[in-house]
């Protein structure tokens, strides 16, 4: 039976526009989906964006258009973020949908039947920019000796009529959640905060708010909308058709793995689970938090002028080169910094030369010696078969690291295959075997060819293109890109197309 997985990034909420943090989880989402089609498993891959709220309204407002106009805008620019990094989404979820709108009523009412919402009135602190309430004991002292949130958003005083969700009935649900399935939260920091948060008790929650009106009207008490991580988190049933048990998409829940970054890890790894607990619906398997970016050493911010596009970065570096970086230069869960002198390292020391030149140098050797043909698989000296050995396992390395969701872990497991590759055409010198062993020379370029085959293969996922383009020069067909199909080696005699270079060295403009 074929395995299903179900990849989620968190929907981007519309009061900005995109940059590089958006990308690397998006990256991230998109490296896990193809991993997974690549394995054979059957895959749902969805993003979109978040599109209520005050924080919306206010936007929208100070822009001078209508939220509805504001948000399709801001919308259809992350749709072009998605488009530019090559996210295979199979679905772009917008929270002003119809269709969204209907579910996200539906889990209320689910919700409320089961008597988990009640009606209160709210006074409290609340941060804006978090869409978050904040009780008086997680307040820090600002810069001006205000007190703020401890992301350090400013909070104000809210008081007005609310329906509340009864958060507290499931701390003991939530702690035993955690002990029970330690791989339902990830990384280890992320985890650890969560619990602790947890442990020091939990409020009920306020989910309705009457002071502005750019959201979900509650069913029945249309005076209110909905709190927008309410509204919000429902995406991830909405696009599978909830409350509709019978549709085909419906079958794709639990959710395999929901990606975020770390500061809406609270609202993913309690509130979801808990709103799910309410209404008896089964909980996602798996949600993991990647870090914040820093720009040279700097935290983004606009006031700044270094919040990077990633667009730009594309236009300059090329697409995969900078898929490749994101991934590749700190363990993915980590912060990471954005250098520009690392990215062209990366691109010039990883790319160009460890695989790029491995490539060219192979396929260079056999066009010149052995007419471009694809020589015969023959008999292995030990050398060949510890190198292929190293080949046969990545599958399996990287199946375990994408379960970890160890990203950088598993392009290290590549990379030192492609170090052994380099190591081993250094030392068999096929160019010069051409002079006194011809059979082995071809034997040699065998050996290497499908490495390079195998190495191609596994970063398909990384870098699609780039490595569509290597496959097409290694004379592997859209039927032998598969996993699976490494375990069948490609027959001898096939015409080889001319080769050509894959990563180019970056070289710095000069300065005018």
């Amino acid at each position: 039976m074929t395995r299903r997985f179900y990849v989620t990034t968190p929907i981007y909420y519309v009061n900005g526009a995109p940059h590089i943090g958006h990308a690397y989880t998006s990256i991230a989402a998109d490296v896990m989906a193809r991993f997974h089609r690549l394995a054979g498993d059957d895959v749902f891959f969805l993003t979109g964006t978040d599109e209520h709220g005050q924080k919306v309204e206010q936007a929208a407002q100070a822009a001078g258009v209508a939220p509805k106009e504001f948000a399709d805008n801001v919308s259809a620019n992350f749709r072009s973020m998605a488009d530019a990094m090559a996210i295979s989404y199979d679905d772009f979820i917008r929270t002003t949908e119809p269709r969204h709108i209907a579910s996200a009523q539906a889990l209320w009412r689910k919700v409320a039947d089961n008597g988990a919402i009640y009606l209160d009135a709210y006074e409290g602190w609340y941060a804006l920019r978090d869409e978050c309430f904040y009780g008086e004991d997680e307040l820090v002292a600002g810069p001006d000796g205000k007190k703020v949130a401890p992301t350090g958003a400013p909070v104000e005083w809210v008081k007005e009529p609310s329906y509340f969700f009864r958060l507290s009935d499931y701390q003991d649900r939530l702690l035993e959640l955690y002990e029970q399935h330690p791989e339902f939260l990830g990384p280890h920091g992320a985890r650890n905060e969560i619990i602790s948060f947890v442990k020091q008790g939990l409020r009920n929650l306020s989910i309705s708010r009457t002071s502005f009106k750019w959201g979900i009207p509650v069913p029945g008490d249309e005076q209110h909308v909905m709190y927008v991580w309410f509204d919000a988190l429902a995406n991830y049933l909405s696009a599978l058709g909830y409350p509709d048990a019978d549709a085909p998409r419906m079958a794709y829940w639990p959710a395999s793995l929901h990606l975020v970054g770390k500061d809406i890890a609270r609202f993913h790894a309690i509130y979801w689970p808990a709103f799910l607990m309410a209404a008896g619906i089964d909980l996602p398997k798996k949600v993991f938090a990647n870090g914040w970016w820093t720009i040279e050493g700097q935290k983004m911010s606009k006031s700044l002028g270094n919040v990077v596009d990633p667009r730009e970065l594309v236009a300059e570096f090329g697409l995969d080169a900078v898929r490749f970086f994101v991934l590749r230069e700190v363990p993915f869960g980590g912060d990471s910094d954005l250098s520009r002198k690392a990215l062209i390292t990366r691109n010039n020391v990883e790319l160009a030369n460890d695989l790029g030149n491995l490539a060219q140098r192979t396929l260079s050797l056999v066009a010149r010696n052995c007419g471009g043909i694809l020589p015969e698989r023959r008999m292995l000296t030990e050398d060949d078969a510890k190198l292929l050995g190293q080949v046969v396992v990545l599958p399996q390395l990287l199946a375990a690291q994408f379960e970890r969701c160890a990203l950088t872990d598993a392009l290290e497991d590549v990379w030192k295959v492609i170090r052994a590759c380099n190591a081993y055409i250094d030392h068999q010198a096929p160019w010069a075997l051409r002079k006194t062993d011809v059979e082995r020379m071809a034997d040699v370029l065998r050996v290497l060819l499908d490495a390079l085959r195998g190495i191609a293969t596994m970063l398909q996922p990384f870098m699609p293109d780039s490595m569509a383009r290597m496959l097409d020069q290694l004379g592997v067909t859209q039927d032998e890109r598969t996993f699976a199909a490494l375990e069948v080696a490609l027959p001898g005699g096939r015409q080889l197309p001319a080769p050509q270079g894959i990563f180019p060295r970056y070289v710095e403009p000069k300065q005018s």
